[in-house]
């Protein structure tokens, strides 16, 4: 369990010492994911820039090798709306390095208008959810074969008003953007909740936890509405601070989740108070629905069904990992 011995404003200072550590980030090369990339690079993991695009890839581990000369960051191509680039990737990786310690599903974004991927999935939902479903399942046996490894995957506060729509889940029927993302977002801890019950399950050492960022200003507000990109806007940041923080700040929820001892298996990390837009990251609770251990099954049943992926893991029993 969480003990009381942790910073009250847990800062990327207290991230422990990385040296011998492999961490895998999905979609490191610009925001969030960069920010969380650089802080393992400071603090010595080899680091891997997971990225549908390398060109941006390749800036990303130059701007981070330009501030940290003794960083080890490696670049590979995945594009999580392929379940091929997600075999590729993975085969990749087995050749190019023996152990993974860490893998960060970082990567995200929502779509403005219908769209279908190569494997015939809504794109938003296969690039936040079946995506990352199909990576990690892949990636399972080397993350257990390493004590002390985690899973982390990155959601959003907009969970909250996400719904898993299992007669549509490719939204075919009226879709709208905000509920395609906010679904995605539910999916992911769904996800995690329930990878955790089996990891258990399966007497594993490997953990998986989750985290949000509250409102950060990145590149992910590039596709929304004109008025939702104005506030975004880092030149308006002196009217928004009490809504969006930095990139940096955002980070924190999966620096902790990734390496505070502290963290639990189906923990979920994300600033304080009720609204949680910003502040430095705690253990929070996600929404209702999300500890909904059926719902869980259901999707995870239809997420092996669609991606082909199977996971090495035992059942989960039935229980709720909702914490006290």
């Amino acid at each position: 369990m969480n003990s009381n011995t942790a910073p009250t404003q847990w800062t990327s200072a207290d991230v422990p010492d990385q040296q011998g550590r492999t961490v895998v980030i999905t979609g490191g090369n610009t925001g969030l994911g960069f920010e969380t990339a650089q802080v393992f690079a400071r603090r010595g993991a080899t680091v891997v820039l997971a990225c549908r695009n390398l060109d941006r890839a390749a800036d990303a581990r130059a701007r981070i090798i330009a501030t940290t000369p003794t960083a080890r960051v490696s670049t590979l191509k995945l594009d999580l709306a392929s379940l091929a680039s997600i075999r590729q990737a993975v085969r990749q990786l087995g050749a190019d390095h023996p152990r993974i310690d860490l893998l960060v599903n970082n990567a995200g974004g929502v779509r403005p208008r219908h769209g279908v991927s190569e494997d015939g999935f809504e794109l938003t939902l296969a690039t936040n959810h079946l995506g990352p479903f199909a990576f990690t399942g892949l990636l399972l046996d080397r993350l257990l074969a390493t004590p002390g490894s985690r899973i982390v995957t990155v959601s959003s506060i907009g969970h909250r008003r996400g719904t898993i729509h299992f007669d549509d889940l490719n939204l075919e029927h009226g879709y709208r953007y905000q509920p395609a993302y906010f679904q995605a977002k539910l999916a992911n801890l769904m996800f995690t909740y329930e990878l955790q019950r089996r990891l258990t399950a399966s007497g594993a050492q490997t953990i998986a936890g989750a985290a949000h960022p509250g409102n950060a200003r990145t590149e992910f507000g590039r596709d929304m509405s004109v008025v939702a990109r104005a506030v975004m806007n880092p030149r308006m940041r002196l009217f928004t601070s009490w809504l969006l923080q930095s990139p940096q700040m955002g980070a924190l929820s999966t620096l902790r989740a990734a390496t505070d001892p502290d963290v639990d298996g189906g923990d979920y990390y994300g600033p304080p108070g009720r609204a949680q837009f910003t502040g430095h990251p705690t253990r929070v609770e996600s929404s209702a629905r999300s500890y909904d251990t059926e719902a869980q099954h259901r999707l995870w049943q239809e997420s092996e069904r669609l991606t082909g992926v199977s996971y090495p893991l035992a059942d989960a029993p039935d229980g709720n990992p909702r914490p006290d």
